[in-house]
């Protein structure tokens, strides 16, 4: 036996060595992620939501998309920090919190022959930034309940018309911002007067306000409710998992929440950052977002997803200008609870 060691000593080295040369070969054939050209971005939208389109944008393009996920608050404060040296090259978030970023002039203006197919409506007056997505409110109604109606309902008006007996849930406006902005919208189009009047005659009829989006066309489904005022992205997983619920645009108009892109100046990676919001309104981000049970509307009409979610005629939207403030709409959300939210039904 003694005689044989030296040779199985030997081959074991050998076996050894062959093993740690393949795999570094192996390891020779991938790109280290290291070396990867990297972008940053600070967004307001669920990790989830931006982890879907990280994770495409990276096999389509070989780029890494790093995401610093915010409050609109903190990510405003930390920009406002970084603003001599940005640490982050885009922002994607709210409309809203877009809004706020370019008043401070942290964003570069920016366009292209892919942007220009986003309509004017969807982008910052001066293109610092751009709308890549929306999500409309809808009346979502339950399929048996509209079988009962000799017409379904097809405005604001006929929810609150004398003659009806709906049941109606929406999430509650202190809950979330998609709702909010349901009061914001109608003050911004009828005015505050009006708009608080319409909502007072809203809340007899209204079973809950919830607090979660998803709550009301649950509701709907299930027959708690008859008609719920909900997002429609929220809505459309319901149906896709066979609830009894159809959607109806309102005619007249309705609010939508708008999900935007920036640019930030003086961005590390600013040329790759502009690729990356091309490549946001084209079809293969939107295609990740809806594989992947994310169904909002792109603003780009071009896509194949916004063809299947909207079809031929586009979805009413309020058109109105929102001359409301951060503190304005802080008041009037206080004016509505004081007067609408906590009176008796």
């Amino acid at each position: 036996m003694r005689r044989y060691l030296p040779l199985l000593l030997l081959s074991f080295f050998l076996v050894i060595i062959t093993v740690i040369g393949t795999n570094l070969l192996a390891d020779a054939g991938k790109e280290n992620p290291d070396t990867k050209k990297h972008i940053v971005v600070y967004s307001t939208l669920p990790v989830e939501q931006v982890a879907v389109l990280a994770q495409e944008y990276e096999k389509a393009s070989g780029i890494v998309v790093d995401v610093a996920p915010l409050s609109s608050a903190d990510l405003v404060s930390r920009l406002i920090m970084e603003a001599a040296e940005p640490h982050a090259d885009i922002v994607l978030a709210d409309s809203e919190t877009l809004k706020q970023v370019a008043k401070l002039k942290l964003l570069a203006a920016y366009s292209s022959e892919t942007t220009e197919v986003v309509p004017e409506r969807f982008c910052g007056k001066d293109n610092e930034w751009l709308g890549v997505w929306y999500d409309p409110i809808v009346f979502a109604a339950n399929n048996d309940f509209l079988k009962k109606l000799p017409h379904p309902p097809q405005k604001w008006e006929d929810l609150v018309a004398n003659n009806n007996q709906y049941r109606l849930v929406i999430t509650d406006f202190l809950a979330s911002s998609a709702s909010v902005n349901i009061l914001n919208t109608l003050t911004g189009v009828k005015g505050e007067s009006e708009a608080l009047a319409y909502l007072a005659k809203l809340h007899p009829k209204i079973v809950q306000y919830a607090k979660f989006l998803s709550t009301p066309p649950r509701m709907v489904g299930l027959g708690e409710a008859d008609i719920a005022i909900a997002v429609q992205s929220e809505t459309l997983r319901y149906i896709k998992d066979k609830f009894p619920i159809t959607i109806i645009h309102p005619e007249d108009g309705t609010a939508y929440i708008l999900t935007a892109a920036g640019v930030l100046k003086n961005s590390p990676e600013g040329a790759t950052a502009r690729l990356f919001v091309d490549w946001l309104v084209q079809n293969q981000a939107q295609e990740a977002l809806y594989d992947n049970r994310f169904y909002m509307v792109p603003t780009n009409a071009d896509t194949a997803v916004y063809k299947r979610l909207v079809g031929k005629e586009p979805i009413p939207l309020f058109e109105y200008e929102d001359k409301l403030t951060a503190v304005d709409k802080a008041k009037l959300l206080d004016k509505w609870v004081q007067t609408v939210r906590l009176s008796p039904r």
